[in-house]
């Protein structure tokens, strides 16, 4: 079945957070929109069709999640990963970000150090900070666009640390860790009884013939690990809420089901429940499908700013769908940088610092989308550069 990923779907006044909310944050509405990490492709149709033919019954009352959920989150993390995964170990969860503060205030008390590996994910900075833990980080070295990890820093603080809250694929640089990073990081977690978060829900997404491989398919590390996965970026059903956090260690587990159990973050979305069993036993084809056109856009982005504005800077992602840019060679800070994009530019990229000070001067720029809105935003760019 062929997929038409170039459709433009007017996405605004559908209650759209990153159409939406455009004026609230940027100031203005006529941007071109490729900041929150969403996609603006449709859902795979046979998860349209799952939700209608539920739409239709016509009542909405308490859900309950049968068997066949989480035979399709087992058949998923099997079938792409050789992970086998026991239904004891889910707990389901409206989202990673939810399940990342479960895991920060089970696991940890006040004062207790979380280390991070910067420039990353915001959410990552609030779960620790808004639950007055201390903030350790790991800063990644770039090394002329590719990122590495600091292995001498990294075993420093991990020995200070109560949690590691790893991001893999890592967002915003890009990364899929290797088996010899993942083991390097796990091992010394092990070694020092430090639980590893791995939030892996750009999992499903990467490039180049990788084959991504996470912690817990490596079975050395189920004492000290917690996963998150979600079909929510992959399949664009982030408004459904859906997530799952796979604890393989009960004691681990028990500590964050009790938080969970005692907020009723157990009832779920009845759509969302729908939509990750369609995702996950009948959408495969497209998201094969997607992940060559993504591959076509990230290339895009790369190409044109080889050719057109070699000012700048972008590696190709190893995985997910956001390209991190340098833009430090224009010599703004961060607040200029930030107004000449929205408003020289005409485009909203979600700005580097968001991801801590070792993102100043770059920008994340969402490639879910159109070719022609790539196409258009990056003529806005390099025509705001070239007339500055």
């Amino acid at each position: 079945m062929k997929f038409d990923f170039d459709k433009v779907v007017d996405r605004k006044n559908t209650g759209c957070f990153k159409h939406d909310a455009l004026t609230q944050l940027y100031g203005r509405d006529d941007l071109i929109s490729l900041w929150v990490a969403d996609m603006d492709f449709p859902a795979a149709p046979c998860i349209q069709e799952v939700l209608q033919k539920r739409l239709e019954h016509g009542i909405f009352g308490y859900n309950y999640r049968a068997d066949s959920f989480f035979e399709a989150v087992q058949g998923w993390t099997s079938r792409r990963y050789g992970w086998e995964v026991e239904k004891d170990w889910m707990i389901t969860t409206p989202g990673v970000v939810p399940a990342i503060n479960l895991a920060v205030l089970t696991l940890t008390k006040p004062k207790d150090k979380i280390l991070i590996q910067t420039p990353v994910y915001r959410p990552f900075f609030s779960a620790v900070e808004d639950h007055d833990r201390c903030l350790l980080t790991n800063p990644l070295v770039n090394d002329n666009g590719y990122y590495r990890i600091d292995k001498k820093d990294f075993e420093a603080k991990i020995r200070q640390a109560s949690l590691f809250i790893l991001c893999n694929p890592h967002n915003p640089v890009g990364r899929v860790f290797t088996e010899e990073e993942l083991s390097f990081m796990g091992d010394l977690c092990k070694r020092y009884n430090v639980p590893i978060l791995s939030d892996e829900i750009h999992a499903d997404i990467v490039y180049d013939g990788l084959q991504f491989r996470g912690l817990g398919s490596m079975k050395s590390y189920d004492d000290v690990l917690i996963t998150c996965i979600s079909p929510s970026k992959s399949f664009n059903i982030a408004g459904f809420s859906t997530a799952i956090t796979i604890v393989p260690n009960p004691k681990l587990r028990q500590k964050i089901n009790d938080l969970h159990n005692s907020l009723h973050l157990f009832t779920g979305n009845t759509f969302g429940i729908c939509a990750l069993e369609a995702a996950y036993t009948c959408a495969e084809p497209w998201l094969e499908a997607l992940i060559q056109y993504l591959d076509g856009n990230r290339k895009y982005i790369k190409s044109y700013i080889d050719k057109h504005l070699p000012i700048l800077k972008v590696n190709l992602p190893e995985g997910g769908f956001l390209s991190w840019i340098d833009f430090s060679a224009l010599d703004m800070n961060d607040n200029d940088l930030f107004d000449f994009l929205t408003n020289k530019a005409r485009v909203a990229l979600d700005p580097g610092r968001k991801f801590g000070v070792d993102g100043s001067g770059f920008s994340r720029i969402n490639f879910a989308c159109p070719r022609s809105y790539l196409e258009e935003a990056m003529r806005r760019i390099s025509y705001a550069i070239k007339t500055r």
